[in-house]
């Protein structure tokens, strides 16, 4: 029988189990053995689903209580100084709390380490720190208590484990200047013996295979980084377990000659992402490796063609038999947990639709199909797949003649904005703005009782006056407190919003939703991505109401906040039947009509965020340039109707910079705020070299910890941003927002905040 297997499964549970246990006990609700209950009891669930689908070896390491490299970082015992970590003691569960948000319930808060996306996902994961000195040994035990979990319920096992290339390439020092540094490679004296003496327990254990994932090969790699695979695995070879090299979310392209010899029993691929790679591989593969192939896709929700998988998996296993295993693409970490939850889900949508615990089904389906006498049930499930997919391609709910023809014209709404220079006067003549001026990101904090109020009225409980009234109030109350603060340039709050794209995606046409599609993006924070299924348009104005009546309380200038085209795109799961640019010039001119119906209702300040700006790049730079072109095209397209009074900011986080600097600076925002407190203003080298002309807020403090920033800390972070930059040219804000905080720790912070810009002010 063919081999199935999974990279990994999401860890949150259907109802977000772990959110909400890891949230209690950082509130000091639950203790740690409790804790520690729900995620064996999570484990086991998840472990056991798996393993009834039919899969041969069921993935552990993959659960993760934050993030999967932070868990690995702190087994290696590469805690930073100020963590206060022994040598010779286990590091503990609060330290690695400490380590991702920097507070938990023992330990003394410290500075949260850097935290950016994983790859081009919107996966969060908290970056290495890289030190020359740092030693490294297994500091703790998770893996192999995880691996004896399984196994007690009776689980055949592959522990799946970062691979030692691909987490030195993800860390960071003040000794490695960049991502790719390849001084990095000399910590692989240190790191490997580690590497190795976990591979020997994990064959300790009993366990067979070993899934080391090395996804930095859909990378372009630098020669050095190419010649190490060789050393690193060589050194890892005589452990006796078997290795699977995984690699997923692109194609190995020059990295294929990596895989020429190297001592490795298998190897994954990810053909969702990147079909036309098999035959490089199969090119450079003896007939004694695995060859494992990605064929379900990992990071989206439609159902998998099984019929065209089944044509290329038919001669492949022909000819290398029990050496061909059968997987999803890449980790199911990215998709929601079950379509089982979703049953007032519309059923015609519903049938086109496949998560989790459905991918692993359509593995099992797929792994039948190609067998000598597939079960009728399989052809029956084949059948239904035919007919979902047919139905799909030719529904009428897909296409939306208006916005086509629309969207053909669209080239003549392009046009060039007035100079930087010349539009910052008129805006600074207009909003009479302080040298420092000071802001928010938009969102404030969503407590329980805006979180009923939205519940109930979506449930019927309550009618739409009373939701108005609830939200008005709280409109106010945020409005009346920034005034009180002295705050220049305030936020409505964003109080009707459930998720700043979940909030669009219910205003726009072409867009469907779940009721527990939840996909982690770090620690704590879950995420329900839309649908978006069809083209899409605005049937009315989506924030226009709020934001004139934030606007009406006060004199001081209020900004429209609006989810940025390329954002919307990356946070959605979007359709597959035409070219993603497609489906972003259709969001863009849909936020152009809201951006010029804000400024027709007075509002002066518009942002537009754009987080996902860089983690839409591909991952190749060959393909960078097609990319930028249309993202930034999509950005200007949704900005390029207003005048030169109105200001135009945006908002960019957790992501690397310095590469695409001048694309940032060809979308022409007038302001960007951008995240900068956890890399301590590293980012600002890029904005310096390249003397960015705009205006630039870079974030202040970390939203993402619960920690309360001192005034002089904030103070020196401004100063040393206005060593590099034209004073002039700065404001102050946080570096996201507000929306996951609580209040008190929200009205301490931006009170500080406020008084640190006081005092640069005045020096």
């Amino acid at each position: 029988m063919i081999i199935t297997h999974n990279l990994g499964f999401p860890r949150i549970g259907v109802q977000r189990e772990l959110k909400r246990a890891l949230e209690a006990y950082w509130a000091g609700k639950i203790s740690a053995d409790e804790l520690e209950g729900t995620g064996r009891e999570l484990r086991a669930r998840h472990w056991n689903a798996q393993a009834q689908s039919g899969l041969s070896f069921v993935p552990v390491g993959d659960f993760a209580w934050y993030d999967h490299i932070l868990e690995w970082t702190t087994l290696l015992g590469a805690v930073p100084a100020r963590f206060a970590q022994s040598d010779k003691s286990d590091v503990s569960l609060d330290t690695l709390f400490r380590m991702g948000r920097g507070r938990a319930p023992q330990g003394t808060p410290a500075a949260a380490c850097e935290m950016t996306k994983w790859f081009d996902t919107n996966y969060h994961y908290i970056v290495p720190e890289l030190v020359p000195q740092q030693s490294y040994r297994i500091a703790r035990s998770y893996l192999f208590d995880q691996i004896r979990e399984a196994q007690a319920l009776g689980h055949r096992v592959k522990p799946v484990i970062p691979g030692p290339l691909t987490w030195l390439w993800l860390g960071k020092g003040d000794a490695y200047n960049s991502v790719n540094d390849s001084a990095k490679l000399a910590l692989l004296d240190k790191l490997l013996p580690v590497y190795q003496d976990v591979l020997l327990q994990i064959k300790a254990l009993g366990v067979e295979w070993v899934q080391i994932d090395e996804p930095i090969l859909g990378l372009d790699l630098p020669a050095s980084w190419q010649e190490a695979f060789p050393r690193v695995y060589q050194a890892l070879a005589n452990s006796g377990v078997k290795v699977l090299l995984a690699s997923y979310f692109e194609h190995l392209k020059d990295n294929v000659q990596v895989l020429q010899g190297l001592p490795v029993h298998g190897v994954h691929i990810d053909l969702v992402r990147a079909p036309d790679q098999l035959n490089d591989v199969l090119a450079v593969l003896s007939k004694d490796q695995v060859l494992s192939l990605g064929l379900i896709d990992g990071r989206n929700i439609w159902r998998t063609d099984l019929d065209q998988a089944s044509a290329l998996v038919a001669p492949l296993l022909a000819q290398r038999g029990d050496r061909l295993w059968l997987a999803p693409s890449c980790s199911l970490l990215h998709v929601p947990v079950d379509l089982e939850a979703e049953q007032d889900l519309d059923a015609e949508l519903r049938s086109w639709l496949s998560f989790a615990m459905q991918k692993l089904d359509e593995l099992a389906v797929l792994a039948d199909a190609v067998s000598v006498a597939p079960a009728q049930t399989t052809l029956a499930v084949l059948q239904r797949q035919r007919v979902a997919l047919q139905a799909k391609a030719h529904s009428p709910r897909i296409h939306n003649s208006a916005v086509q023809a629309r969207l053909a014209a669209s080239a003549s709404l392009a046009r060039e904005r007035t100079p930087f220079a010349q539009r910052i006067a008129v805006q600074q003549k207009k909003l009479s703005l302080p040298a420092y001026p000071t802001t928010t990101i938009g969102s404030f904090p969503q407590t329980a009782e805006i979180r009923v109020s939205r519940r109930d009225w979506k449930n019927g409980v309550i009618g739409d006056s009373a939701y108005q009234s609830a939200m008005r109030k709280e409109i106010e109350h945020v409005v009346r407190f920034q005034e009180k603060i002295g705050l220049d340039v305030l936020v409505h709050g964003e109080a009707e919003r459930n998720d700043m794209v979940e909030y669009f995606g219910e205003l726009l046409g072409g867009f469907a939703f779940t009721q527990n599609g939840w996909v982690q993006s770090y620690g704590s924070r879950c995420v329900k991505p839309p649908i978006i299924f069809g083209d899409v348009a605005r049937p009315a104005p989506m924030t226009v109401a709020w934001s004139a009546y934030a606007q009406s309380l006060t004199d001081k200038p209020v900004k429209g906040m609006l989810t940025g085209p390329v954002t919307l795109l990356q946070w959605s799961f979007v359709r597959d039947d035409q070219p993603r640019e497609t489906t972003c010039r259709q969001l863009a001119l849909a936020l152009r009509d809201e951006v010029l119906d804000l400024e027709a209702a007075g509002i002066a300040v518009i942002q537009i965020d754009e987080p996902a700006f860089r983690e839409g790049l591909p991952l190749h730079r060959a393909d960078w340039a097609r990319y930028l072109e249309w993202a930034v095209d999509c950005f200007r397209l949704s900005t390029g109707g207003v005048k030169d009074e109105t200001q135009i900011h945006t908002h960019m986080c957790y992501s690397e910079f310095n590469d695409i600097i001048e694309a940032i600076a060809a979308m022409d925002a007038d302001v960007i705020t951008i995240e900068t407190s956890r890399s301590n203003m590293e980012l600002l080298g890029a904005f310096e070299d390249f003397h960015y002309p705009n205006d630039i807020g870079p974030g202040v403090y970390d939203i993402h910890s619960p920690n309360v920033p001192d005034v002089d800390w904030m103070v020196a972070l401004m100063q040393k941003a206005a060593s590099r930059l034209p004073r002039e040219r700065l404001w102050v804000n946080p570096d996201c927002g507000l929306k996951t905080r609580g209040w008190p720790e929200t009205e301490a912070a931006l009170i500080k905040m406020v008084s640190a810009a006081q005092a640069l002010r005045y020096t």
